[in-house]
């Protein structure tokens, strides 16, 4: 049984009323189909339209149970993604901030370059956003001045608060000769077309330090030349690709310029349904109102790794989520897992899998099951993908999901804001919604043929850049189980640090380290002093300023290398120098491994003739681990609430069992 709950007003439902809730939401999401919601039927042939379903969630917001109107508003987008969707989700958002605070949305200042309407675009792209736990704000260029917007150092593009601008050009209107299939002198008209957009990239480079995101050129659906168009090695398709390979080129020479591939996009979609002529003529808007949401999709697996809202790891069911059937009742031989339908669907979900855990992402298992039974499945099944080596942490029992969930965080030490959940079961995925709302629970579908793609869409999971840890994580947190274990068996805390043989290297970051520095600050949160969020580029920049130095530092212990695992700015003027970040990984705390670094620095620094280190501490939810740094070093408090360390005086020294 799922057990009580209580809502946000105090009232609590038994088992039978939990049950029916979840019934009273399902019925809704049946009800609602992809396209056309207004004239859905249920089983009982009602008619239900957009009003029931914004009365079911202003009920439940004017009931203040917020876990409920979210987890409604979640099925309603999973069921019917769109501009109408959206224009419920938005107030009821409004409304549901004001009842709780209890997610923080992470905030991100995006700018619209286009050659085309995108207008209806926006609140649908909100909407998603802010289901994801990131609080959009978005500012748009005028229609087809994208040209002027770069060029002019004075436009909206140059906004110092700006985060992200996305350029989205059509190939009609910057390359027509390819997009009409005119004849061209190709060779000279596709440099031209990869020129002009390099040049307008270089533009902004020189003026913003945001990331910039540019759409490649999507291909006609009909090629000028017909069949012929294939055989020629200079053809209208031929040189489309061509201009979009120049594009990723002219991109790779900047941090933080990625590039969208918006063809593919139309392509995965089907380019005769893309786009809806009417529209475009009537509205100058290309796309079809029922791929508004596609594209959407497609600008937040940008955005949402941009806002650092990305999950760490996933949390995956076992029984019909990585196989077929249930194993309690099906048996060892009964479930469904191979190559042919329904088994799969669940190989395509365990290949998923495997590719997330390829970007880093740590998987982890929580299943109502019996243990033995399932790890026999996972170890040694012929039809499994993915062995029980890619999986960091096992809870594998009868309690709730819930509370499996908040143990695997505790097991891992993040915060379950950054853990995604997996289960087939709509009724635990409402559980976990109401109980564990930071959770990004992925939406399902009845049919487990589309689980996969279901992974696969979600934009947590997307990362700009990959660093040799989160390709080595895997494997750093399997040995973190054995530093562990052998924590369990010394006398004294002393004894664990001297059997760990710590080594400590802390060092000037180079470009080569840049991608992780960013990544550090951007998603640590526990032992981090200010939690300032850096991107590459604003890392870059501190390289570049004299007045800067950038430290981050590596450790090495018996079982194995974790990487670098912290980092230290901190900018010198003259005799006196300023603690800008320094913050660790919550995989050393505990180890004085942050006495070690600050010992390190403080050693260089006072070789350069700093007389005195100033740092400030700046409190956040998460970051209490890091409150006693500074008085737990000998620094002293003044007036300005500025922690101070004279270094003449300073007697730090690092810890006997750390080697350098």
């Amino acid at each position: 049984m799922i057990g009580k709950v209580n809502n946000a007003s105090g009232r609590k439902f038994s088992d039978c009323q939990l049950f029916e809730k979840y019934l009273l939401v399902r019925f809704y999401w049946k009800a609602l189909p992809a396209v056309v919601i207004s004239k859905a039927m249920n089983d009982q042939g009602r008619t239900l339209t957009l009003a029931n379903m914004r009365k079911s969630i202003n009920q439940a917001l004017e009931a203040k149970d917020a876990s409920l109107a979210r987890a409604l508003m979640a099925e309603l987008w999973a069921a019917s993604p769109g501009p109408a969707s959206a224009s419920i989700i938005l107030p009821a958002f409004k409304t549901l901030k004001a009842l709780t605070d209890e997610v923080q949305a992470n905030k991100l200042n995006v700018c619209l370059l286009r050659s085309f309407a995108v207008e209806p675009c926006i609140p649908t792209l909100q909407a998603a956003a802010l289901l994801g736990n990131v609080e959009l704000n978005v500012t748009l260029g005028g229609f087809n001045t994208y040209v002027q917007d770069i060029l002019s150092p004075e436009s909206l593009a140059y906004s110092t608060h700006l985060d992200c601008v996305i350029l989205g050009v059509q190939t009609r209107d910057i390359a027509p000769d390819f997009w009409f299939g005119k004849s061209v002198s190709a060779g000279e008209k596709i440099a031209d077309v990869i020129g002009s957009i390099e040049s307008l990239i270089n533009t902004f480079r020189s003026h913003s330090d945001a990331y910039l995101l540019v759409h490649n050129l999507q291909q006609p659906t009909w090629t000028g030349a017909g069949v012929l168009d294939v055989a020629s090695v200079d053809s209208q398709r031929d040189a489309i690709c061509k201009i979009n390979l120049g594009l990723v080129a002219a991109a790779e020479k900047h941090k933080g310029v990625h590039v969208l591939d918006y063809d593919s996009l139309v392509a995965r979609h089907g380019r005769a349904n893309w786009s809806d002529e009417s529209r475009w003529l009537t509205m100058r808007l290309p796309i079809a109102m029922e791929n508004i949401h596609h594209l959407s999709d497609e600008w937040l697996k940008y955005l949402v790794p941009i806002s650092g809202r990305i999950a760490k790891a996933l949390v995956v069911d076992l029984d019909n989520t990585l196989w077929g059937g249930v194993l309690g009742e099906d048996g060892v031989n009964g479930i469904q897992l191979d190559g042919e339908y329904p088994g799969a669907a669940y190989q395509a979900v365990q290949q998923a899998l495997l590719d997330l855990s390829r970007r880093g992402v740590i998987l982890a298992v929580c299943s109502k099951n019996d243990e033995a039974d399932a790890l026999t499945v996972i170890e040694s099944h012929p039809g499994m993908l993915i062995g029980s080596d890619r999986f960091s942490v096992f809870k594998i029992n009868w309690q709730d999901k819930a509370t499996n969930i908040q143990a695997i965080a505790d097991e891992l030490n993040i915060g379950t804001d950054a853990i995604a959940f997996l289960d087939d079961n709509p009724a635990e995925r409402l559980w976990v919604r109401q109980k564990m709302p930071e959770v990004h629970v992925i939406e399902l579908g009845d049919d487990p043929m589309t689980f996969a793609d279901a992974l696969r869409r979600a934009p947590v999971f997307e990362r700009l850049s990959l660093s040799s840890e989160d390709k080595w994580r895997r494997r750093q947190y399997a040995e973190q189980r054995q530093r562990k274990a052998l924590q369990g068996s010394v006398a004294s805390l002393e004894d664990f640090y001297r059997s760990l043989h710590l080594q400590l290297d802390v060092f000037l970051v180079t470009p080569a380290h840049v991608a992780r520095v960013a990544q550090l600050t951007q998603k640590t949160n526990q032992f981090n002093l200010t939690t300032r969020r850096y991107t590459e580029v604003d890392i870059f920049r501190f390289l570049d300023d004299p007045l800067f130095d950038v430290f981050a530092a590596r450790v090495k212990d018996r079982f194995g290398d974790s990487g670098i695992i912290a980092v230290v700015i901190v900018e010198a003027k003259d005799t006196k120098a300023r603690l800008d970040t320094f913050l660790m990984s919550c995989r050393v705390i505990g180890k004085t491994v942050e006495t070690g670094i600050l010992s390190i620095i403080v050693d260089r620094l006072k070789a350069k003739g700093v007389k005195m280190l100033v740092g400030h501490f700046i409190a956040s939810a998460k970051n209490l681990p890091a409150k006693s740094f500074f008085a737990d070093h000998g620094f002293k408090e003044n007036t300005k609430q500025d922690w101070q360390l004279e270094l003449p005086q300073a007697s730090l020294k690092m810890p006997d069992w750390i080697k350098t």
